[in-house]
This record gives structure tokens, C-alpha cells and sequence, in this order.
């Protein structure tokens, strides 16, 4: 197989015009950015809420693994094969950050036959939107320095400002600075540090706001610090709102783009699943709903994080329900839970699939826990025996009672995922039931992290740091104490040890700091080592990212 990059140059894209036929979109609600990607306009995805909502299809899985899983490629290839069998159908997903497109990661538009194009402008720029998210978030900084400057009316204190500054990119030297150095022209010098875009309240405010107007009372709600008599310092206080929503204007307009195949795709928002809530925007999401019979979307990372963030935060606010969700595994990963080092996955092993079978199970007995129908898409790898799919389809059968898929759209595209796409139509039949969420609305914010810990993550308690406990009885104080909670952990386990691979259980999860995020509508819980700023790996992607002889780019991935 060419790469990914290969497969996507070589593909002949439709006139993102003709993509949006499909949907019924007229011309003049398409803002072009060339000839394959446009923003659909605010005052049409206004006008489409009148219409009734399709389904909505919800993508996750395994904790993931240098192995791959495959999460986005799957959310592709499901969308093409629901196409393929008749089904009208969009796919919703997210905005790829740079920090990973140049670090570890990779970026985030598919892969093999299963993509979302053009790749390249997908994974790097786009369509301005994040640095336009980068731009209102730094606005934000300046003024509330440049109050503090000038008289400091609001009597801000200099060391209780919450606000960080954000980059989109991974550089570990930003994650704590000194900043205003150099005399008093520059201002009052204190610490400071800098998170990853992705990382930013503004961009979580712009994924769950539902329109402009929402988006402007929301940023407003953002606490940025404190007074000295400890009372709370908005957005609005600083008159920050009204310049940053006209920052954000254009960029909250959903992104139409296709898959390889010609069928429509929103890519909007792009909020980490480990250090925020993992999901596209609410605008696309609900446009999507509208516009197709079938919306198929994905959560970040594991379901221990993006489905769970996705459940007891996203859709809590936008009133969503899912019909069906799609775990994805993949033989090598399962492989490596099972402890099998990733030199050695190419060899056949059923005893370490069936260890590392703990880590599928639990996702899947966890999502049935918030009373979702569940399957299981099994993306192939050429290296796979029959015989480790036969046992993985037998051991989800009898111990999970749960459909088990094969699916191969990585080299054949959707129609490599149709058994995949009909199952996920037989899930959907009946009506969905109300979500049963991992806590109560009214339980207090350090029960309501206890609940996803021992619910979700297998632990047997929780540790918080005596300065976090003091921030969230002030939180609860302050009538923060509704809100849900989006833990900041690592992705690897579902403990906040990441070499803690398969199922742990009787951990303890130990939170080391919270955030309160206001505006967005949610408390950070930051547990163990996990970061905000994420840094480059020894050898990052960038490393072999370039321009070759005719100007192409290549080494992006």
C-alpha cells in the first residue's frame, strides 16, 4: 500500500459544491477555502433546527497503544460504508492540533482508503480555526495584563491570575515562564506558563457553544482571577468578550470537507481527549444531525476519557443521545495489553489476546454501564491470523454477549466496513434510552471524580491534594458545585500510571490539581503526571517532514 499521504495525493476530489448537493446545501451558504473545503454559514445551520434529528452514531476505544487502533480511520470507513448501503450519512470529527502532527501522534484525518481530504491542509492550517482560537485566547491575556497595568481598577491580584497563555505546539519549555521582565514599562513581572491550544477554555467554549451568541456569554462567564479580597475576576469584567467572538466569527462556521470516497465530513473543534473533553464541536454535531439520517462522530482517545467526556459533558449540554456505539480493537493492541512487546505483535498469540482482553471488556461493559447498545469493530492489520479474530469474536461473544466485527476499510475503503455499517443500522432501530450518566448533577465535585474512578477506571479510591481540595470547596462555594468534571489523565491506562496496561484495578487515582472552567461549563480534575503542555518525543515527525523536489510535502502522516 502507498501511504497515506500517496493515497490522499491521488485521490480526485469533488468540488467541495458537490459535496454539499448531497446534503442539499445551497451554493450560497458555502464560504470556499479553494476548491475542496468550505465553512457552512451561521445563518443556514440556524435554519436547520427546525428539522428532525437522524441518529447519532458514537465512535471510540481501547486504550490506545503504540500499536494503533485506528479510532478516526474506523469513524471514516463506517461513514462511507453507511454511505455505500444506502444510508445518508455525515461524519463529524475533529480539528488535528500541529503539537502532534509534528510530535508523536501523527495527525488526524484517517488513514489507508479510509481519509478525509485534501490531508494535507486538514492536518496543517485548515481553515484558520485554531489560530484563530490561539489569537482570541492571547487577546484575552493582553487585556488582563494591560488592566492590571493600567490602575488595576478591578483591584486584580497579581498572583492569583489563572490565566495561562496557550501555542498551538508542543514545547515543554513554555509549561512555566516569568514573564514582564525587563522594568516597569513592561509591567508587573509574576509566573506564568503556556498550555497547548487544544488545552484552552476557549476552544472547549467554542466546541459546546451552539451559536454565536452562546459562544460570547460563555467566554464571559471564563474566570481569569482573583481580587485580592478573593472575589472572581470574569472575561466580561475585562471587556474581553466582544473583540474575541469577533475573532471567532468566522472561524465558528462548521468545516464541509469529503472522504476519499466523495461523501460529506464536518471537521470542527478540536479539543484534546486527555487534558480536555475529546469532542467536536457542538454546532457540527447538531448540523450533522440535521443535514444526514445517520451522523457518525468520535470521542478522543479511550472511552475511559472521550466517551465518557463525550456522555457526561457533551451531550448533557446539547441534549444528545447516541443510538449506537462503535468500540474500536484492534489484535495488536489487545496483544500488547496482554504484554507482548511491539516488535513482536506480527507473531500470532491467543493467550496474550485473551489477557489483554481485560482492557476491551471494560470499555465495553463500561459504556453498557450508561445504558448504550454496543458493538465491537475489529480493525484488521495484515500481519492478523484468522485464528486471533476467531478467538476475539468467540471471547465477545461469550463473555460480553457482544458483536464482534472484522473490518478491513484501511485497504478497501467503505466497502471494507458495510458487515460494520449494517450492524450499527440494526443497533439503531430502537429508540434511545435516556443516558445513565456516571453521577448525579447535585453530588459534590470530589464524589463526582471518586464515581469515574471506581465506576470507570477500576480504582479503589481517590487521592487530592490538600491545595485541590481547598480550590474545590471554594468552587463549590463560589456555585460552581453543578458542574461536571473532565479529567486531565493519561490516555494509556485507566489508571494514571500509563505503563499500567490492560485492566488495572485497586489503584488509587491521585488528582494533583483542578481548574475551574466556567465559561466551557466544567472542573478540570489534573491527575497524576499528566500535562496541559504536552512536549516533542526524543525523535519528533518533524524530523522527516518536507518539501520534496516539486514541491509536495512529504513525511506527514
Amino acid at each position: 500500500m502507498p501511504s497515506d499521504i500517496e493515497i490522499a495525493r491521488a485521490a480526485t476530489l469533488k468540488p467541495i459544491a458537490q459535496v454539499a448537493e448531497k446534503l442539499g446545501i445551497p451554493d450560497d451558504a458555502l464560504h470556499n477555502y479553494g476548491k475542496h473545503i468550505a465553512k457552512i454559514d451561521h445563518g443556514y445551520i440556524a435554519g436547520l433546527e427546525s428539522r428532525k434529528p437522524g441518529k447519532l452514531v458514537l465512535v471510540t476505544a481501547i486504550s490506545p497503544t503504540p500499536a494503533g487502533e485506528g479510532k478516526t480511520t474506523t469513524t471514516v470507513g463506517l461513514g462511507d460504508a453507511l454511505n455505500r448501503i444506502g444510508e445518508k450519512t455525515m461524519i463529524c470529527l475533529r480539528e488535528p492540533s500541529l503539537g502532534p502532527c509534528f510530535g508523536m501522534k501523527g495527525g488526524a484525518a484517517g488513514g489507508g482508503k479510509a481519509q478525509v481530504v485534501p490531508m494535507e491542509q486538514i492536518n496543517l492550517h485548515f481553515t484558520g480555526d485554531f489560530h484563530a482560537i490561539t489569537s482570541a485566547h492571547s487577546l484575552a491575556a493582553a487585556l488582563i495584563d494591560n488592566h492590571v497595568y493600567w490602575a488595576n481598577e478591578l483591584n486584580i491580584d497579581v498572583r492569583r491570575i489563572h490565566w495561562r497563555r496557550v501555542v498551538d505546539m508542543n514545547d515543554r519549555a513554555l509549561r512555566q515562564i516569568t514573564q514582564s521582565l525587563g522594568g516597569v514599562a513592561n509591567g508587573f513581572p509574576r509566573e506564568d506558563g503556556f498550555d497547548i491550544t487544544v488545552a484552552s477554555e476557549v476552544m472547549a467554549v467554542f466546541c459546546l457553544a451552539k451559536d454565536l451568541a452562546d459562544l460570547e456569554e460563555r467566554l464571559g462567564r471564563i474566570v481569569i482571577a482573583e481580587t485580592r479580597d478573593r472575589k472572581l475576576v470574569t472575561l466580561k469584567d475585562v471587556k474581553a468578550t466582544g473583540a474575541m467572538t469577533v475573532l471567532l466569527k468566522d472561524a465558528l462556521q462548521p468545516n464541509l470537507v469529503q472522504t476519499l470516497e466523495g461523501n460529506p465530513a464536518l471537521i470542527h473543534g478540536g479539543p484534546f481527549a486527555n487534558i480536555a473533553h475529546g469532542c467536536n464541536s457542538v454546532i457540527a454535531t447538531r448540523a450533522g444531525l440535521r443535514l444526514a439520517d445517520y451522523t457518525v462522530t468520535e470521542a478522543g482517545f479511550g472511552a475511559d476519557l472521550g466517551a465518557e467526556k463525550f456522555l457526561d459533558i457533551k451531550c448533557r449540554q446539547a441534549g444528545l443521545t447516541p443510538s449506537a456505539v462503535v468500540v474500536v480493537a484492534t489484535i495488536r493492541a489487545l496483544k500488547m495489553h496482554g504484554g507482548v512487546d511491539k516488535k513482536n505483535l506480527g507473531a500470532e498469540n491467543i493467550d496474550a489476546l485473551e489477557k489483554g482482553f481485560a482492557n476491551l471488556a471494560r470499555h465495553v461493559t463500561n459504556l453498557r454501564g450508561f445504558g448504550l447498545p454496543v458493538v465491537v469493530g475489529v480493525n484488521h492489520f495484515y500481519a492478523d491470523t484468522d485464528a486471533e479474530h476467531a478467538k476475539l469474536k468467540e471471547l465477545c461473544r461469550e463473555r460480553l454477549d457482544v458483536e464482534a466485527i472484522t473490518c478491513r476499510h484501511w485497504a478497501e475503503g467503505g466497502a471494507g466496513a458495510e458487515e460494520l455499517a449494517r450492524a450499527v443500522v440494526k443497533l439503531s432501530e430502537a429508540e434511545p434510552a435516556p443516558i445513565r450518566h456516571a453521577y448525579e448533577t447535585e453530588s459534590r465535585l470530589s464524589d463526582k471524580i471518586r464515581a469515574i474512578a471506581t465506576k470507570l477506571y477500576g480504582a479503589a479510591d481517590i487521592q487530592i491534594e490538600t491545595k485541590a481540595q481547598a480550590k474545590l470547596a471554594t468552587f463549590e462555594k463560589d456555585g460552581y458545585g453543578h458542574l461536571p468534571i473532565c479529567m486531565a489523565k493519561t490516555q494509556y491506562s485507566f489508571s494514571t500510571d500509563p505503563t499500567l496496561m490492560g485492566a488495572p484495578e485497586g489503584h488509587i487515582v491521585g488528582v494533583r490539581d483542578v481548574r475551574l472552567s466556567a465559561g466551557a461549563g466544567f472542573v478540570v480534575a489534573i491527575c497524576g503526571e499528566i500535562m496541559t503542555m504536552p512536549g516533542l518525543p526524543r525523535v519528533p515527525a518533524a524530523d522527516t517532514i518536507r518539501l520534496d523536489a516539486n514541491g509536495q510535502i512529504d513525511g506527514l502522516f
